[in-house]
């Protein structure tokens, strides 16, 4: 098991993204997010996406004991900071979310930041919480990797 005390964060390099593309086509991973975009498998769309949030928000390759597990980050416009993480499988259960939405908590000081998860991913949910969201909304919206309008819960972490 990965103790909490073996996740870092670092800067994103350019070979983590076949590792972050090869994450985003995990067809369980994608059924737990949710949502995702529309195209999966674009990788010209994927990387331009994530070479514009790299250049413009706090993008954060999670590490755990050393190995890319994920990736972290916090985007939008001030007022309306929203965070999100993605996690390989691989590692899921064993605190690396967790750690990682707090280590990057740590880089970001302004308040309130507010995330969205889908309402059944439990998981989700319960990383949140332990870093001090609560949810202050719900929401309906298309999930593309279900292919069906579903629940969501929008959580703020204020002060």
């Amino acid at each position: 098991m990965t103790p909490a005390s073996g996740v870092t964060l670092r800067e994103v390099q350019p070979d983590d993204l076949d590792l972050f593309f090869a994450h985003f086509q995990d067809p369980e991973a994608k059924r737990m997010a949710a949502f995702g975009p529309a195209d999966p498998v674009d990788r010209e769309r994927f990387d331009a996406h994530w070479k514009r949030n790299i250049a413009e928000y706090v993008v954060r390759t999670v590490l755990a004991d050393g190995e890319v597990a994920g990736s972290v980050c916090v985007y939008g416009e001030p007022g309306d900071l929203q965070v999100t993480y993605w996690i390989d499988r691989a590692h899921w259960g064993r605190g690396v979310a967790t750690a990682a939405l707090r280590a990057v908590l740590e880089v970001v000081p302004e308040r309130p930041l507010f995330a969205r998860a889908a309402a059944d991913n439990a998981g989700s949910v319960r990383v949140l919480e332990k870093c001090g969201f609560a949810v202050t909304g719900h929401e309906r919206g298309f999930a593309n990797a279900r292919g069906a309008e579903i629940d969501e819960l929008v959580l703020t972490l204020s002060g």
